[in-house]
């Protein structure tokens, strides 16, 4: 049976990232602890560095990584800019751009930007421990940055999502096939190449009563509102939405 460990990143007295009272070590174990459970109903043996709000040192996850003989090693952190608001997207982290740790970055970035994403593509990290001192194929995934409200909301609004294309790329890179997607219906206000033009949309929404998030696709910071899976339910929203004076789409 394959072993993966998954690791959330930080806990206890290293909270990683803040940003407005959102601490990182409580995002990447939101996510960490869904992809696992999304893994161990596709038969994967799934372990984790911590379950709870606990403190290792990246060596000791190296060491729980080694010790249960895994034989992926996924570590989930959140990214974070010097200046609030002017980083966005997803990056996988590897010790090498090469060999099964570069497959399997790539298959998580290419699933997660099907989930609105900005994908940054792979980076070499050999320095960091976790990449470093563990014997088995090891990433880590930068899940948007916490200090980007547009990532943020992706983040609040697409967890199972975004869990689910994590797992998708893992699973991917052991061979194991998943269902294919459902279709879903979103209704489309904007794009815009500046995402300071999104959020003040997607805000503009907000306070008009609507669910609005922004998704990062093709170089543009798309406005949408909506996910649904009957086209007669994504119609309705569109025709609320026109009556409230906004320009509309619908897109799938």
């Amino acid at each position: 049976m394959v072993k993966i460990v998954i690791d959330a990143g930080h806990g206890g007295s290293d909270s990683g990232a803040a940003y407005n009272g959102r601490l990182e070590k409580n995002d990447t174990l939101r996510l960490a602890l869904d992809i696992g459970k999304i893994l161990s109903d596709h038969g994967i043996d799934v372990s984790y560095t911590r379950t709870t709000d606990i403190y290792h040192s990246p060596y000791e996850k190296a060491m729980i990584g080694n010790n249960a003989g895994a034989d992926l090693f996924i570590s989930i952190h959140r990214n974070a800019a010097q200046k609030p608001n002017t980083g966005t997207g997803i990056e996988t982290l590897v010790y090498a751009d090469r060999g099964v740790a570069a497959q399997l970055a790539r298959n998580i970035n290419n699933e997660l930007e099907t989930t609105g994403y900005r994908n940054r593509g792979v980076i070499e990290r050999p320095e960091l421990t976790v990449l470093k001192r563990t014997t088995m194929p090891a990433v880590i995934v930068e899940a948007g940055f916490l200090n980007n409200n547009s990532d943020n909301q992706l983040f609040d609004t697409k967890l199972d999502q975004i869990a689910q294309a994590i797992a998708n790329g893992i699973l991917a890179t052991l061979g194991i096939e998943t269902p294919k997607p459902q279709k879903l219906y979103r209704v489309q206000v904007g794009a815009y190449k500046n995402s300071d033009y999104a959020n003040r949309l997607a805000n503009r929404l907000k306070s008009d009563g609507f669910q609005a998030f922004v998704a990062y696709r093709d170089g543009y910071y798309r406005v949408q509102a909506g996910a649904f899976t009957n086209l007669d339910n994504a119609v309705s929203l569109e025709q609320q939405l026109r009556r409230a004076g906004y320009d509309t789409f619908i897109t799938s």
